[in-house]
């Protein structure tokens, strides 16, 4: 199967002057966004903490990515498969979780949001492609529990909280 061309997505011009960790595309809008918050850390997020918590998602699903070609290359394979995927325990036990809740994120919005970030090599496979709601479920469970373990007593992030989250997740994923 030959890896599959990207669409150009409609961006900002001003969007993409910036870099690269300051774009971002919106994965849920802002009332899925701070109910999904409080029902998973009892958190009281706003609509200006969802540029950082897209992202966020972005980025990481992005560096999942790069590792997961890296694995299929590897295996001398051209299209990316769910194995690939570098996931944790910890984060499949949050995708878990994600799904209990019975929220949903789009693939499109997912799909749009890597589209303005460096393209990967390989194709992504489709069931490889079907987890990606799941996995930025799973993040953004992890995300929100993080703010808890920095600051058990905080009740709306503020920025140190959300730059002391995105530093642990670099330095794992």
């Amino acid at each position: 199967m030959p890896p599959r061309s990207r669409q150009p997505v409609e961006v900002d011009p001003d969007e993409l002057l910036r870099p690269r960790n300051q774009r971002f595309f919106h994965i849920v809008g802002g009332a899925q966004f701070e109910r999904f918050f409080r029902s998973a850390a009892s958190l009281d997020v706003d609509k200006s903490d969802l540029k950082r918590y897209n992202e966020f998602v972005n980025l990481k699903i992005h560096d999942l990515l790069v590792r997961a070609e890296a694995t299929a290359k590897a295996n001398s394979r051209d299209v990316i498969a769910p194995f690939d995927l570098p996931i944790t325990k910890g984060l499949q036990e949050s995708i878990h979780e994600f799904r209990k809740l019975g929220e949903e994120i789009e693939l499109k919005r997912i799909l749009e949001g890597l589209k303005a970030l460096p393209p990967l090599d390989l194709a992504l496979g489709v069931e490889t492609e079907a987890r990606l709601p799941e996995i930025a479920g799973g993040l953004s469970i992890a995300l929100a529990r993080s703010f808890r373990i920095i600051d058990p007593d905080v009740k709306n992030p503020q920025t140190e909280h959300w730059e002391r989250s995105f530093q642990i997740f670099n330095l794992l994923l």
